[in-house]
């Protein structure tokens, strides 16, 4: 057989393949994705985003494409003798603090949107930037070697063919056959239970009027959980490990419902494995897991599944591109394993320290719990891709808590740049970035850049771009008048000078040698 090649085969074609493509082939890196099936999986899982995945697609030019949810809207949940029938008291999926300021973290507020409704747009944006889609195909087999992958691919026609890739992005699902190839193991909470659902239409928006969205339904010898897609369809979850027949489904729908008089239209049934497993390694040689291949999470109301998973590819993206272009070597490969692990383990520990999930804990797994938006906003990495991030700090933070420190995300900020008001974070995510106040870094970036030939320039915060806020700047970075703070292309701090140094050239030169895992500098 005739031999292809590309940069990148990503298996799974799902939510997390496809940004995996959109991220890589944005970035210009030649992108191979197959997925099995011949479209959207007709039984949604994720239904909402979260404003950090919403700030990720913004991007990558999705920003106007997908609806953001009202300003102030949150994921309510009540405890219900059934969805006509008497609410009970409402539970918050993270404990309330009046303490806490309400503060504007992001650009981007979150999204109630079904997955199979946002699958087609990644894939259409996909196609567009020039990613290679095979719906339909799956993989056969594949091996690795210290030059790259070999993949085996089967069509839709039965036609088998080979595909060499330089590096494999496994995003094929909980049961991943890429990750048990390798071997590798998983840790965690493991299977919870089986799970039965069933989605359905029904004309049920007067329920909806209170603004409560999810129903635990609890009556005696029936307990069910019932939310909405947004769209019209319902999501009924049930504890029936058996297969139902159209009556049976109808009357478990009418139950939960507490109304048999309304017309229903049963669209869909699944059967699911709800579990907490986080694999022992998210990379083997040239191979990388993103999504459920590398962590399964229970659904939960905090949107660790699918969103942890697209955070995933974004990370792995502006590092697979700097390896591919020759500006980074491998070993920034391993900073994958070294970031992203450790926060799969951070909102396994968070699912079980709450409410909703505390009852099925493994003993002694009790752990404080943290701000929404230090799960959302705050999380630390820490790598040979991030210099001077200090062991005593927190695995995360509220972003009002942080200032700028190496391994945190950068903060949004309003700016006004060529009389526009826009973010800090539209400053950045394309190249690496450094911020500063002060024109004497200029000279150094320019010859960086050149000796490198990394893609990096300098945006000046009192020249090029000015904050909306004087002092909002210094604060927010923890910077002085003469201090840089280097953002890498996925908008998290790689190092910082807090004052500026003796020589700025020497001090830029060193730390973007080091965190970049440059090729060469000159």
């Amino acid at each position: 057989m005739e031999t292809k090649s590309t940069a990148v085969l990503v298996v799974g074609g799902s939510l997390v393949g496809l940004s995996a493509a959109v991220f890589l082939a944005w970035r210009g890196v030649p992108t191979v994705v197959v997925e099995r099936h011949p479209g959207s999986h007709p039984h949604p899982r994720a239904i909402g985003f979260t404003p950090r995945t919403l700030e990720l697609l913004r991007a990558v030019g999705l920003g106007a494409r997908i609806p953001q949810a009202p300003p102030g809207m949150r994921l309510r949940r009540v405890r219900a003798e059934s969805l006509s029938g008497q609410w009970f008291e409402e539970s918050a999926w993270t404990p309330e603090d009046r303490n806490v300021p309400d503060l504007e973290f992001s650009p981007c507020r979150g999204a109630a949107m079904a997955q199979d409704r946002l699958e087609p747009i990644l894939r259409e944006q996909a196609l567009a930037l020039g990613a290679d889609l095979r719906l339909g195909t799956e993989l056969v087999r594949f091996e690795q070697s210290a030059d790259g992958v070999v993949a085996w691919l089967r069509g839709r026609d039965g036609q088998e063919e080979l595909l060499r890739a330089d590096y494999l992005v496994a995003a094929d699902g909980h049961r991943s056959p890429v990750r048990e190839a390798l071997g590798i193991g998983r840790s965690g909470r493991g299977l919870m239970r089986t799970a039965r659902s069933a989605i359905f239409r029904a004309p049920l928006q007067e329920y909806l009027k209170a603004g409560v969205s999810q129903f635990n339904i609890v009556q005696p010898g029936f307990e069910a959980f019932l939310t909405t897609y947004g769209d019209g369809r319902w999501l009924l979850i049930h504890g029936e490990d058996r297969e139902l027949d159209d009556a049976e489904l109808r009357a478990i729908i009418a139950r939960a419902i507490g109304r048999d008089d309304l017309p229903v239209e049963v669209l869909t049934t699944g059967r699911w494995e709800i579990s907490a497993l986080i694999a022992d390694r998210f990379a083997s040689g040239r191979v990388f897991l993103a999504g459920d291949a590398a962590h399964t999470l229970p659904p939960n109301r905090g949107g660790y599944g699918a969103n942890t998973g697209i955070d995933d590819a974004h990370n792995l993206a502006w590092k697979l591109a700097a390896v591919h272009s020759g500006t980074a070597s491998p070993r920034l490969l391993d900073t994958y394993d070294a970031e992203r692990r450790p926060i799969a383990w951070l909102r396994h520990q968070q699912i079980f320290a709450r409410d909703d999930f505390k009852p099925m804990a493994a003993p002694g797994s009790d752990a404080p719990i943290l701000d929404d938006a230090a799960m959302e906003f705050g999380q630390l990495y820490r790598s040979d891709a991030v210099l001077g991030t200090d062991a005593t700090l927190p695995p995360a933070a509220r972003p009002d808590q942080w200032a700028g420190q190496p391994g945190t995300r950068a903060p949004h900020l309003w700016v006004e740049k060529g009389g526009e008001r826009v973010s800090t974070l539209d400053l950045l995510q394309r190249t690496w970035v450094l911020l500063t106040e002060d024109s004497r870094w200029e000279s150094a970036v320019a010859r960086v850049a050149r000796a490198s030939g990394l893609a990096l320039e300098c945006v000046r915060i009192g020249g090029d771009v000015r904050p909306v806020e004087a002092e909002a700047f210094r604060s927010a970075f923890g910077l002085k008048a003469g201090g840089a703070s280097l953002i890498r292309p996925d908008g998290y701090v790689a190092w910082r000078s807090v004052d500026l140094p003796d020589s700025p050239l020497d001090a830029l030169r060193e730390s973007l040698a080091k965190c970049a895992s440059a090729t060469r500098m000159g």
